[in-house]
């Protein structure tokens, strides 16, 4: 792993430095574990601080705040470690930050109190994709860690608190709250396992949809609106550590929690709950939060104004045990919820830790219109779960468990990044695992389970197909079932009969509601031939990966009725949109069609793999037909050196050609191999200085799709992709979560503000370690329908 240490404006004015390990994200992940549960520290210089987790707030994904604060009380002193509060009268002392690394699932400051202690502090994930218990709920845990510094005894206490702004990004919403403790130790409820089914017994084929005529849309509008959080951007003037006449305040007195056991926890919630509705923050304004620590003989607790609150820690080194009831819009003297934990004397060798935990609880996820209409979709940590306190105090009971799981889970992320593409790789695949992640919903119940995502930040839009496509990489590499989850929304809404045309749908709506289109609609964004190459494309790479034939058989009669479509359409595709919607419609689009031609080939195997054996040849047929004209309309062969054209015919330009990524995924061997050296060795020709543009007329790019060419390319010019975009991230100046899309000659966003960013499309990173296990024959004869035996 190489550290790069990074000289920030911030470090500046305390005089000191942070390192960071692989590199200084833009954004740096604290809580990041639903679309929902999105809290960052932003650190570009648009905005950010540096990547400094003191002296500044941390924020949801779109910039506002979500308030959160980190105290630590030494020998009477107070510092701040985490966020940017205020206390009227008191002056603010700051820890010196000294490092800062991320894992896939963690993110682990280093503080420096006043060269007397040392506070780690470890805002951990959890990634568990094996579990759909682990993964059920949205949780996230803060451990601290304290030991001493100069090697002498220290009375040392701790803080921490949220405030109201979690619940809503409504400002002025109402805000209500509670606090209790839980000691029930209840384990999950014994649950079915995941249902698989059977193929189906040979019949007539179904026609779901035969409209056809294509609505071509402009470009879509891609902007997101600077929500900036108070304060942010430059680190407040207080002293690192305080003057020789600083004020003391008194002796932490020893208060005993007379009720010591289990979980505390604070329950904060919107007063008046809006199930499926964001209100245009992305922010749920439904729901119940939980912050929660362990219940020791020596926590006190404390509900109030932020000023209230915090005061009284900063003054005793406790809380006061007592609860607000002056219910109240959250930007009303701001309600916060702390903990303080009187951690007592750590000496020499001692080191004292303790851990926090936030979780989001949903009883209802989403709105999903399935063959029976419009149905709430329960939240999956429900069926394990009967009352939201249970869940709350098993996950903090399992800490222990799951930090161990969530260790072994990264070491074997790093170690195969680094194998593939070394420490500049794992750079990428670790800073991407937290966030492609962060987009999925799990609902429904274990033996059907059904993941949600949502199109985060460029439209919001639910189970958006061609969002999915470049996010699955990651799930190929990490547990290619959980692909499954995710078509199977698009499946049954599909084949209920609700979408009338005959290619597949875009998306299901907008996030959280999943009401599908059950007319021909104009204001529906349709992308026919990117869709229905990538449901192909898609289908077959779960059953390759799992054995599931049966699967496709199930769904047999709508997959060919897309590919059909492709049959039709993908040679010369008419004027379309693709996945990159905002470059506009392209007639003859070269790397569109060839997605197309993959598409039919995808179609031939799932044929085979069905016992279809004559749609097997057929469609065979016509992709290496297809495939032959596709290199002739396509592809400068005289130009030096040859590459691709972004359209059929116009020599001058290129594109990156990503969409030969699935013959290789696949193992189709459908594209002749001399395809992949051309691109392969243009590519380098046309490096920028932090990548390769999309298009020749288009500055931008799509780190995903980067990742994409760098898998099926040689070595050194996968490692040249790789290279510039750790370089890209590591110097941009934008302060939101990694921006897949960005101008190749100065690494800004592409779009301004809270657009393209956090996006699940980061799982495209995983490309090249997706391809490591995929098939390497391109000729599939028909097999059985028996399904390889299930490991869950």
């Amino acid at each position: 792993m190489w550290t790069k240490l990074v000289l920030a404006s911030i470090a500046a004015l305390c005089g000191a430095q942070s390192t960071f390990s692989p590199l200084r994200p833009p954004s740096l992940p604290l809580a990041v574990r639903s679309p929902y549960m999105s809290t960052w520290q932003q650190a570009g210089s648009n905005g950010g601080n540096g990547g400094y987790l003191a002296g500044q707030w941390p924020t949801f994904w779109a910039g506002q705040i979500t308030g959160w604060t980190g105290y630590i009380r030494v020998d009477n002193i107070t510092y701040t470690w985490m966020g940017a509060p205020n206390v009227t009268g008191q002056t603010n002392y700051y820890v010196v930050q000294t490092g800062y690394e991320y894992t896939p699932t963690s993110s682990i400051f280093t503080l420096d109190v006043a060269g007397q202690v040392e506070l780690t502090a470890t805002f951990l994930s959890p990634v568990l994709p094996e579990s759909l218990l682990q993964m059920s709920l949205p949780y996230s845990y803060l451990t601290t860690s304290v030991r001493s510094l100069d090697g002498r005894r220290h009375n040392v206490q701790l803080y921490t608190d949220i405030s109201a702004e979690w619940v809503s990004g409504v400002r002025d919403s109402v805000a209500q709250w509670s606090y209790g403790t839980s000691d029930s130790n209840v384990q999950p409820n014994a649950v079915e396992a995941v249902q698989e089914a059977a193929a189906p017994a040979p019949g007539p084929l179904t026609t779901y949809a035969t409209h056809t005529q294509y609505q071509l849309k402009g470009a879509p509008t891609h902007t997101g609106a600077m929500v900036h959080a108070s304060s942010q951007g430059v680190r407040p003037s207080g002293v690192a550590e305080p003057p020789l006449n600083a004020t003391t305040h008194t002796n932490a007195e020893a208060m005993v929690n007379a009720r010591a056991g289990g979980v505390a926890y604070h329950r904060v919630w919107r007063q008046t709950q809006l199930e499926f509705t964001d209100l245009g923050t992305e922010q749920a304004e439904w729901g119940y939060w939980y912050y929660a620590t362990d219940n020791t003989r020596n926590l006190t607790h404390q509900q109030g104004s932020d000023i209230s609150v915090r005061t009284q820690f900063i003054r005793d080194g406790f809380l006061a045990n007592t609860q607000d009831t002056n219910y109240r819009p959250i930007n009303q003297n701001y309600p916060v919820f702390g903990f303080a934990h009187n951690m007592g004397v750590i000496g020499k060798n001692g080191q004292k830790n303790h851990t926090f935990q936030l979780s989001l609880h949903q009883q209802n996820c989403i709105l999903f219109e399935e063959a029976a209409g419009n149905t709430s979709v329960p939240c999956l940590w429900t069926s394990y779960f009967n009352q939201e306190t249970d869940a709350v105090e098993y996950f903090y009971n399992q800490y222990s468990n799951i930090s161990a799981a969530s260790e072994a889970f990264d070491s074997k992320v790093e170690a195969d990044s680094k194998a593939s593409g070394g420490d500049d790789y794992y750079a990428l695949t670790a800073l991407a695992t937290r966030q492609a992640f962060g987009a999925l919903e799990y609902t429904n119940k274990p033996s059907q389970p059904w993941i949600f995502l949502k199109e985060i930040s460029s439209d919001g839009d639910i189970q958006t197909v061609d969002v999915i496509f470049p996010f699955f990489p990651i799930i190929i590499y990490t547990n290619p079932k959980l692909l499954k989850y995710l078509l199977d929304p698009l499946f049954i809404n599909q084949e209920a009969g609700y979408w009338p045309y005959a290619f597949s749908i875009h998306d299901l709506g907008h996030f959280p509601n999943a009401t599908g289109y059950n007319n021909l609609q104009v204001n529906v964004e349709q992308q026919p031939v990117e869709e229905c190459g990538n449901m192909l494309i898609m289908a077959l790479a779960y059953a390759q990966r799992t054995g599931d034939n049966a699967y496709l058989a199930q769904h047999y009669s709508i997959l060919r009725q897309w590919n059909e479509y492709l049959v039709n359409d993908s040679l010369i595709p008419e004027s379309q949109l693709s996945t990159d919607d905002f470059l506009g419609a392209v007639q003859n689009d070269t790397n569109l069609a060839l997605k197309g031609i993959v598409g039919i080939e995808a179609m031939a195997q799932i044929a085979n793999r069905t016992g279809h054996t004559t749609d097997g040849v057929n469609y065979t047929g016509i992709a290496h037909s297809y495939i032959k004209k596709w290199q002739n309309y396509g592809v400068n062969f005289q130009a030096t050196p040859p590459h691709s054209e972004t359209q059929y015919g116009n020599t001058t330009t290129y594109s990156l050609l990503y969409n030969l990524y699935g013959d290789a995924l696949l193992g189709l061997q459908l594209v002749p191999k001399r395809i992949y050296n051309i691109q392969s060795n243009f590519y380098p020709t046309v490096f920028q200085r932090y990548g390769v543009p999309l298009r020749s007329s288009f500055t931008a790019t799509k780190a995903d799709w980067e990742l994409w060419c760098a898998a099926i390319a040689s070595a050194s010019t996968k490692n040249q992709f790789i290279s510039i975009i750790t370089t890209y991230l590591d110097q941009t100046p934008s302060q939101y979560p990694f921006s897949d899309l960005y101008d190749t000659g100065t690494g800004e966003q592409y779009f301004s503000g809270a657009s393209f960013v956090n996006r699940p499309v980061v799982g495209g990173i995983f490309a090249p370690l997706a391809l490591e296990g995929a098939p390497t024959s391109g000729t599939v004869t028909p097999i059985s329908l028996a399904k390889a035996p299930s490991k869950e």
